[in-house]
């Protein structure tokens, strides 16, 4: 597959789920409803619903922008360069952030996407960590250079903030990454060493081997 095919289908689902986002919000600003109700609830039986719902609502247009251009650019990066898992990574750190929010977090409504972010950047970082190959080292570089500032985000008592969203969603790309690091893609087998390439070619003589062989019989 060459670069450019590649990189157009590692933009569908990452401009299909931002679609979803900013039609939601749209429609919140035009029709003036409050959607919060969908968010997480923690350890209440109807707060569930967010574990689906919450990261496609946002409080307003900034929190929204905020959370839209770093997922584009992570999941992007994730389809592009881990194709082999990157639908799979994806539900994974979207159903256990809002499920460890339900389990642990602040008895509030969590909105946003910002946890599924969180996980998205810890998936690229702990990639890089656990499988060490020199691509996902770049990349695990890369997002330290482009978010580092984000590591705040997981301290606690910041208000107005779901900084357990940022914490469990980053713990859960943890996981993600350590669950997946054996799938590697093809770009990261290993070449096998010089020399045993040079072992695999039969080894060549100045005669052939069965030349005096046919001497003697000749002689014969």
């Amino acid at each position: 597959m060459n670069f450019s095919r590649q990189f157009r289908e590692s933009l569908n689902f990452p401009l299909v789920f931002l679609g979803i986002m900013w039609a939601i919000h749209l429609l919140k600003t035009v029709l003036d409803v409050n959607l919060v109700q969908f968010g997480v609830y923690p350890r209440v039986p109807q707060g569930l619903k967010g574990i689906l719902f919450s990261p496609l609502i946002h409080s307003d247009w900034h929190h929204l922008i905020s959370n839209s251009v770093p997922f584009l650019v992570l999941s992007v990066m994730i389809f592009f360069f881990y194709s082999r898992v990157a639908v799979r990574s994806f539900i994974l750190i979207y159903v256990l952030t809002g499920l460890a929010v339900w389990l642990f977090g602040r008895r509030v409504f969590h909105i946003g996407a910002s946890g599924v972010v969180y996980g998205l950047l810890a998936f690229v970082f702990w990639t890089g960590i656990f499988r060490r190959s020199l691509k996902s080292i770049v990349l695990a570089l890369i997002v330290t250079f482009l978010y580092s500032g984000y590591f705040m985000g997981v301290l606690p008592n910041q208000e107005g903030i779901s900084w357990e969203s940022h914490l469990l969603g980053a713990l859960s790309g943890v996981f993600t990454a350590f669950w997946y690091k054996n799938e590697i893609e093809a770009d990261e087998l290993p070449e096998p060493p010089s020399w045993e390439e040079e072992e695999a070619d039969p080894p060549k003589y100045f005669l052939d081997r069965n030349v005096f062989d046919r001497k003697k019989g000749e002689d014969v």
